[in-house]
C-alpha cells in the first residue's frame, strides 16, 4: 500500500506531501516515510501502531487490550469487533452498524482481510529513529481497538513528535469528534 501511495505521489509530481493516516492508513504513512523519506514532508498518525505487539499465529489479528485472532473464515467477526471499537457510546450506534455490516454485505470484506493480515506483519519499530519530519500522533481517548499506551509508545519512539489525545472519540477519531480533531490536524 505504501508503494502504491509513493508511486501516486511520484506520478503527480508534487511531493513532499503532508500525509495523514488513520489506523491502517497511519501504518501506510509510516511505511511510506521509512521507505521513501523524500516524498513525506510531515506525518499525522491517528490511532496507528508501529508493529504487531507480539508474535501471533497466522493473521488476522485485531488490536485490543490483548490480541485476539480468528481463522480466515471469521472476517465478519473481526469486522464487527473493529466496528464496535470505532465509535464509543450509544449515540454512535448508526456508525457502528454501518462499519460492522459493510464487510459482511460487500466483497470489500476480502480487502479488510488483506489489510488485517498486512497489519499483523507490519513492523517499523527499528526504523522509527529515522523518522525526522514533523509528526503528530493522535489518539482517540476511548479507542477500544488500539490501546492508548500502544499509541503513546509510538509517539515516544519518534523524536520530536507531538502527542495529542482527542477526548470523546474512539478509533474513528475524525468522525467522533471533528471539532477537536480538525483544528489539531490543521495546526500540525
Amino acid at each position: 500500500m505504501a508503494d502504491a501511495v509513493g508511486a501516486l505521489l511520484a506520478r503527480l509530481g508534487e511531493p513532499p506531501a503532508h500525509v495523514v493516516g488513520l489506523s491502517l492508513g497511519g501504518c501506510v504513512a509510516l511505511r511510506l516515510r521509512c521507505a521513501r523519506q523524500s516524498v513525506v514532508r510531515s506525518l499525522t498518525l491517528v490511532n496507528a501502531v508501529a508493529a504487531c505487539a507480539r508474535p501471533v499465529p497466522p493473521p488476522p489479528c485485531v488490536w485490543s487490550r490483548g490480541w485476539r485472532c480468528w481463522p480466515r473464515r471469521r472476517w465478519s467477526a473481526v469486522a464487527a469487533l473493529v466496528a464496535r471499537g470505532l465509535s464509543p457510546g450509544p449515540s454512535r450506534a448508526a456508525l457502528y452498524e454501518g462499519g460492522g455490516a459493510q464487510p459482511r454485505a460487500h466483497p470489500a470484506g476480502r480487502v479488510l482481510g488483506r489489510g488485517v493480515r498486512a497489519l499483523a506483519r507490519f513492523d517499523v519499530r527499528t526504523a522509527l529513529a529515522r523518522v525526522r519530519c514533523p509528526t503528530l500522533v493522535m489518539a482517540g481517548a476511548d479507542d477500544a481497538t488500539v490501546a492508548l499506551d500502544v499509541k503513546e509508545s509510538l509517539a515516544q519512539a519518534i523524536a520530536g513528535s507531538r502527542w495529542v489525545i482527542v477526548p470523546d472519540s474512539g478509533h474513528a477519531t475524525n468522525a467522533d469528534n471533528p471539532d477537536a480533531f480538525t483544528p489539531r490536524c490543521a495546526s500540525s
